[in-house]
Order: C-alpha cells, then sequence, then structure tokens
C-alpha cells in the first residue's frame, strides 16, 4: 500500500510540474517577452515566477486567472508531448538571450556543474511541449492526455523576489493546486476556505490575542492581555507536566558572548538564521562580540557544567520557556508561525546511554498526553536523520555516532508502535532528530514541535559526568520542545478550535450579562464569587439590548454566557448558555460554579 501510495504521489507531482509548464506557455502567449523565472512543485500544487513587465492589457486578476485556467484546458486537449532533450551551454544561453534570469540560471548551472544537467556539465536538460522549450530538470508527464483537465485551479497571485533576495527585483508570483479527481480537488478547495475563516491572524486580531507594530519591527508579536493569558495557561501546563517528569526550572539571559556559539557549533552552522552581531568596548579597550540568543541548549549546557555531576545525579533535566531571536527573511515571515522572536517550551535532559530509550519514549509519551489535551487526533512524527555527504559541512563529521543514534531512536519508535516516517538529510547539525507533525481538525498540516538527539554538543563544551566506575564520561543530550514555541503553538490552535479556546484556555471564561441596570448590583455579587474561584470574567453592563450583549458576546467566543435578572435575583440563581450549545437553563450559583471548575480542572 505504502509503494503504491509512493507511486500515485510521484506521478502527482509530474502533473503539477507539466501543469506549471502549461500555464507559462499560456501566459507566454499573452507575455512574449516575460521573464520566466523558477516554477517548482509545491505541496498540494505549483507556482511559477514571472517578470511581466506592463500588464495595462491583460493585468493578472482572479477573472483573468480563470481565462488562462481555459487555455491551459485547451492546451490540454491537444495531447501534447513532454519531451526531454540536451542542448549545450552556448545554445541555451543563445535561446534566453533575452531573458535575464534563465541566463544567470544557466551561467550558474555551468560555472557549478550542477543539475539541471547531463553530460558531465556540457550539456543542459531542456523539456519541449509543443512549440515551447524549457530549462528543466523534469520530471514530467510524457503527455497532456495523463492530466484531469476538471481536477486543477489557479488560486492566486502574489510578488516574490528573484531567487528569495529582498535586494532583487518584485516578480508576479502565480500559484495552482492540482489532484488526481475533481472530487479531491473540490474538497481542498472545501477546506481551504473553512480554513480562511480559521485563519490565526484575522482571529487574532478580531479576539484581541496578538498584534504586530511597524515600530517595534516585522516578525516581533506583541501579545495582548487576552494573548497574554493563554500564554500563562500554557506555561502552567507545562509546569505542571514538567513537574511530573522530574523536571527543574531555570531562567537564561537572552544574549551570550560569541565564543560559547563558536563552541556549539551554532557558529558558523547556524549563522545565517542568527541577528547580527554587537560588538561590546568592555573596560580596558577589549573588544567582545555578543549575540542575541537563538537558541536555548548552550546557555543550559553551562548550568550543567556549574557543578560536578554523578551518575547518581542522571538523568538531570532542565526546563525554560526560553526567549530566543532568529533573523527569518521577511518574505518568509507568517503571522504567527514565522516569526523573529519566540518563546520556547524547552528542556534539556542529560542522560547516560542507559538511560537514553527511557528518556526519549518518555519525551514522546509526552507528546501524546499534549495529543489528547488538545483534541488533536492525527499526528506523525518525522525521523530526520543525516547524509554521508553532509558529514563534517553540514552535520558533526561522526558517522559511526550518527548511525548508532539513530538507530536508537528507529528502535524506540518501532518497538513502541509510534507512526513514524524517516526523512533523510533533514537532522540538526548535532544529532538525529523527530519533527512532530498534527493535523488541526479541518486537517491542516503544522510542524508542532521537536525532539532532537545531540551525541555532539556536549563534549564540545567539556561536560561529564563521575560514572560509578569512578571515570569521567559525558552525557548524552536530549533536545526537547514539545510545546514548541508559544507562537506558532497558538497559532495552530486558533485555527485548530477557530477561535473557540476549551474553557481552560479560554481568556475570558465567563461574560456576565444583566438584563438591565437594575440587575448590576447582583451581577456583581455573582462576579465576586467567579472571582474567588480564579475565573476569568467581564460583565456587560453597557447600555445596549439584552440581544446585543448576547451577540458580542458569542462573537468573542467566550464559553459560558451567565444571564441575570429578576427571576436569577428571586431564586438565587443564574440562567446559563454554553457556546455551541445554547440555552442550558437556570442553576444555583454553587451548582453552576462546580460544574466549571470540574471542566477547568480535567481540561474538558
Amino acid at each position: 500500500m505504502q509503494k503504491d501510495n509512493k507511486n500515485i504521489d510521484k506521478q502527482l507531482d509530474k502533473i503539477r510540474h507539466s501543469l506549471s509548464h502549461l500555464m507559462t506557455m499560456a501566459i507566454v502567449e499573452i507575455y512574449p517577452k516575460a521573464g520566466l523565472g523558477v516554477g517548482p512543485v509545491i505541496e498540494n500544487g505549483f507556482y511559477q515566477d514571472y517578470d511581466l513587465g506592463k500588464t495595462d492589457k491583460f493585468p493578472i486578476t482572479t477573472e483573468n486567472l480563470i481565462k488562462i485556467e481555459n487555455r491551459m484546458r485547451e492546451l490540454i486537449a491537444q495531447n501534447i508531448k513532454f519531451e526531454q532533450h540536451d542542448m549545450t551551454f552556448a545554445k541555451a544561453l543563445a535561446l534566453y538571450k533575452k531573458d535575464k534570469y534563465k541566463t544567470e540560471l544557466i551561467k550558474e548551472l555551468k560555472k557549478k556543474g550542477d543539475l539541471p544537467r547531463s553530460k558531465a556539465g556540457k550539456k543542459v536538460s531542456f523539456y519541449k511541449s509543443g512549440d515551447f522549450d524549457n530549462l528543466c530538470a523534469g520530471p514530467h508527464i510524457k503527455n497532456t492526455s495523463e492530466i484531469n483537465p476538471q481536477a486543477f485551479k489557479l488560486t492566486k497571485v502574489a510578488g516574490a523576489y528573484w531567487r528569495g533576495n529582498e535586494k532583487n527585483k518584485m516578480l508576479t508570483r502565480i500559484y495552482g493546486i492540482a489532484f488526481n479527481t475533481k472530487e479531491e480537488l473540490d474538497n481542498y478547495v472545501k477546506m481551504q476556505e473553512e480554513a480562511e475563516k480559521r485563519d490565526h491572524r484575522m482571529l487574532g486580531e478580531k479576539l484581541k490575542i496578538f498584534t504586530f507594530s511597524e515600530m517595534v519591527g516585522p516578525g516581533l508579536p506583541l501579545w495582548l492581555p487576552n494573548g497574554t493569558v493563554i500564554i500563562e495557561q500554557l506555561e502552567n501546563l507545562a509546569k505542571e507536566m514538567e513537574k511530573k517528569g522530574g523536571y527543574s526550572q531555570v531562567k537564561t539571559p537572552h544574549i551570550a558572548k560569541e565564543i560559547m556559539y563558536k563552541t556549539s557549533g551554532h557558529l558558523p552552522y547556524y549563522a545565517d538564521s542568527m541577528f547580527p552581531p554587537m560588538v561590546m568596548q568592555e573596560e580596558g579597550g577589549k573588544k567582545e562580540i555578543y549575540y542575541l540568543k537563538a537558541m536555548n541548549c548552550p546557555h543550559h549546557h553551562q548550568i550543567f557544567k556549574a557543578e560536578q555531576r554523578s551518575y547518581k545525579n542522571l538523568p538531570l533535566r532542565l526546563a525554560e520557556y526560553g526567549t530566543c531571536y532568529r533573523y527569518e527573511k521577511s518574505g518568509e515571515l507568517f503571522g504567527l508561525m514565522r516569526v523573529r522572536s519566540m518563546q520556547m517550551n524547552d528542556a534539556h535532559i542529560y542522560c547516560t546511554e542507559e538511560q537514553f530509550a527511557k528518556e526519549f519514549l518518555a519525551v514522546v509519551k509526552l507528546y501524546l498526553e499534549y495529543f489528547k489535551i488538545f483534541g488533536i487526533e492525527k499526528y506523525i512524527m518525522r525521523l530526520s536523520t543525516h547524509s554521508k555527504e553532509g558529514l563534517g559541512k553540514k552535520y558533526i563529521n561522526n558517522e559511526k555516532l550518527w548511525k548508532k543514534t539513530e538507530a536508537m531512536v528507529r528502535d524506540i519508535m518501532t518497538k513502541e508502535n509510534i507512526p513514524f516516517v524517516e526523512v533523510p538529510n533533514e537532522a540538526a547539525f548535532y544529532g538525529p532528530k523527530i519533527d512532530v507533525q498534527v493535523w488541526s481538525a479541518i486537517g491542516r498540516e503544522f510542524t508542532l514541535a521537536t525532539n532532537q538527539v545531540d551525541f555532539a554538543v556536549p563534549e564540545r563544551f567539556g561536560l561529564t559526568f563521575i560514572d560509578s566506575d569512578g571515570k569521567e564520561k559525558t552525557p548524552i543530550c536530549i533536545h526537547r520542545a514539545p510545546l514548541g514555541t508559544h507562537e506558532r503553538t497558538i497559532g495552530f490552535l486558533i485555527e485548530h478550535f477557530a477561535g473557540a479556546f476549551p474553557l481552560w484556555l479560554s481568556p475570558v471564561q465567563i461574560s456576565i450579562i444583566p438584563i438591565s441596570e437594575k440587575h448590576l448590583e447582583y451581577a456583581n455579587i455573582i462576579k465576586q464569587k467567579l472571582l474567588e474561584n480564579n475565573i476569568r470574567l467581564e460583565i456587560r453592563d453597557e447600555a445596549e439590548t439584552l440581544g446585543k450583549k448576547i451577540r458580542t458576546a458569542e462573537m468573542q467566543k467566550i464559553p459560558y454566557l451567565i444571564i441575570v435578572g429578576d427571576k436569577e435575583i428571586q431564586a438565587n440563581a443564574v440562567s446559563v448558555r454554553a457556546r455551541g450549545k445554547g440555552d442550558l437553563g437556570q442553576m444555583p450559583i454553587q451548582s453552576f460554579i462546580d460544574k466549571i471548575n470540574n471542566e477547568i480542572k480535567n481540561k474538558l
């Protein structure tokens, strides 16, 4: 079954790639002088970048995307063949002499001797479809008859810098999606429409969870009071779980000297993702270079090293919600999902080789417990391994330890029947890792958390413990972040719950709504009783109709509304409306408090 699925995926990738070429064929009919950027296959579809010049006669609007789609269907109906052939670099450059983008790519390929090319770099690969000849490594379908003309759609237009560099020209990027059947396409479109309603950027603003400021800077979120409540609840949850798991909480500064990151190996491996260095003039004229903290692990290593450790002290589990800073390119920033400042649910477990399997499994089980709390039903874990070619470049150069630790992780996952897929050449530079992929309530996939094995960096820092035989040994370090960062996790949870957070996590849990001003005194009595139980609430005392107050509270997705009027005062009770369930009727105040306390305690 897995093999068949892989073959289906490969065929669908070919279809998507070929549709990118067909889209370009339609575009060059309209814009014969268009510069052609890159056009790869991506998840669920494809895109292609163009330098279209002036678009006055045929602007790339939603309406005109449909016209381009229809032209693509006409081309599909012609049963056009895709034929690979090689071309010398000289001929390729002549063909694209008026296209600076293809010219740049060909010159780069010639210099590097890299793909797409053939015959030891003397020729370059092209694909011809009808009269259209395009620089391309493939693969493609053999004939357009393999494409279902009703199973693709051009979806949107965006701007994209050439080669992803902000200093280059902004090109026009056209996106498309494609599937094997129209039913699959329709289902995906419906899911995307629902996803737009759940977009964390839109709901985050509407529900007053977070904001961004140009004066603060892109990718640097500001948490509003509602968002701060969610952060506090997540941190409380994490600390509660970590206390049960035998973790110790620590705190570390937001900056550190360059020497620490050089020792860890993050410099130079990670330099592109770090903020620029700060050169400080110390007393006596000495210069010191500091960096904003991009990761917590080197700081935790220093805490481990602060005192002599014995095998009796292990495993040592150090946890911190540490703030890190990473310089993501502006074009890659996306709401809370890709930011430059992040608060990470981080911990580092220092253990012996004999303790490793038990500790690693405990971390995986912690992930599963979180999935249960958040109602995450579909997930998979990606075991990212090294590549031999990357040793000494992308990865620590110790193949023996790579193979050993990868086998250790693989055996644990297999023995415990934990679903995972293996992905080569995506490990951390210091060891194999598990990336956790989860699916939201509507089927959108997210990378939420990570669990990494580090067999190299503790030795770099000289971390040791005295073993039972009296000899010094280096511990294995497990890096784990089951709740990822506040930013990514809250972004996911906003979309997963569509902003309707469970009671324990909701910024405002109860909205007390007095029917009129004369009922406000009783509303405040109820408020005091709820506050004594640490319940988060608001009173809607605006001079508005009852209906409007209820609608406003419901739009804020507050879990419970309490309506108080003459009947409730006489009965010493409250009338309760539950989100998604409607009117629950009247109940005594203490009964209601007991009910919600139970829900909060059990995270229902």
